[in-house]
């Protein structure tokens, strides 16, 4: 038996969701399953981000603590303090129902699985979003992406850097004026799914949260290709499209409407792609260039979003499929 939260990527930002969990974990090291936990906070928000309700404690994690220099914490001030399987009752109180937040997702979230299968714990989590994504998809101008730069950037205090309740309580104020700016520049919400499953002897297992690109050019789709688009007509679902270098979104969002859409991702270029999408219209390298030797069109990123707004519905590949007159063989149309 699994649970699954579907195949849905992203979401756009205007879109009402059930509420989000602001998770931050401080470790003992970098290796989920080896290192651990020595200090988790979690803040449930509503969908506009307000807080609700809020987990935080420090945790003994019956290993050296590791970079104490980081997060400063000793074995002296976590010996004694509440194990992992103490607060993961409280923890799931809080993740329950809602999307968990954090800034690099996929580290918080896999120490926070790794934990949890410890103790026989099942964390209800469905879907997960990466505010590292978030904040590159506004193009905000900024150095770089990192708490802090966001932080200052939003007006927002930071009192002690790498304190799992500080930053987490900067990630929830951060978080109410990101989704307000993405609503606004009509962005998709990088909200990806995660499972579980259920074992026959009752062990529950999380499944290793991956980026979407690293997935999407092998997810099957639905749709038969086809063929190549053709500039004036609309697309059609089944549709294989590449993504150039030359984009002006993160290639994370357009993958995001490209499965949305009903069409296909692909990472190279041959006779069987449809599109590419990119913004140069004369590329001298890259999969736009490509594009010029195989006859493939190409489409700036403006233009393909524009089209995905019209997509037309494609043959399901089993519609492709007939019963031969003569004998038991297939015939594709």
């Amino acid at each position: 038996m699994s649970s699954t939260a579907g195949s849905r990527w992203g979401r756009p930002a205007d879109q009402p969701g059930a509420g989000w969990a602001v998770v931050d974990v401080e470790t003992s090291g970098f290796r989920p399953g080896q290192a651990r936990i020595v200090s988790v906070a979690a803040l449930a928000l509503s969908d506009d981000g307000n807080v609700e309700k809020s987990l935080y404690s420090l945790l003994d994690p019956g290993v050296d603590p590791g970079p104490t220099h980081v997060h400063g914490l000793t074995a002296e001030m976590l010996a004694g303090q509440p194990a992992f399987g103490d607060v993961v009752g409280d923890l799931i109180e809080v993740l329950r129902g809602r999307t968990l937040v954090a800034h690099n997702v996929g580290f918080d979230y896999s120490f926070l699985t790794a934990e949890a299968e410890m103790v026989h714990a099942e964390l209800p989590v469905d879907t997960v979003m990466c505010t590292v994504e978030l904040a590159r998809r506004l193009d905000l101008g900024l150095d770089n992406l990192r708490l802090e730069t966001l932080a200052a950037h939003w007006g927002v205090t930071q009192m002690k850097p790498h304190d799992a309740l500080d930053d987490a309580m900067v990630l929830a104020q951060i978080l109410k004026p990101v989704l307000v700016r993405a609503q606004e520049r009509r962005k998709w919400l990088p909200v990806h799914p995660v499972s579980r499953r259920t074992w026959p002897n009752g062990r529950i297992t999380h499944d290793e949260f991956r980026p979407l690109k690293a997935l999407a050019a092998r997810m099957p789709c639905a749709y038969a290709n086809p063929g190549v688009f053709v500039a004036g007509r609309p697309l059609v679902q089944g549709m294989r499209v590449a993504l150039s270098a030359e984009v002006g979104h993160t290639h994370e969002e357009l993958v995001e409407r490209i499965l949305h859409a009903g069409l296909a991702f692909t990472e190279v270029v041959d006779g069987h792609t449809s599109l590419v999408v990119c913004d140069d219209p004369a590329p001298e390298q890259g999969k736009g260039y490509q594009a010029g030797g195989f006859g493939v069109p190409t489409l700036g990123s403006a233009e393909f979003l524009r089209h995905l707004d019209t997509v037309i519905g494609g043959s399901a590949i089993e519609e492709f499929a007939d019963q031969a007159s003569a004998g038991d063989q297939f015939t594709l149309f």
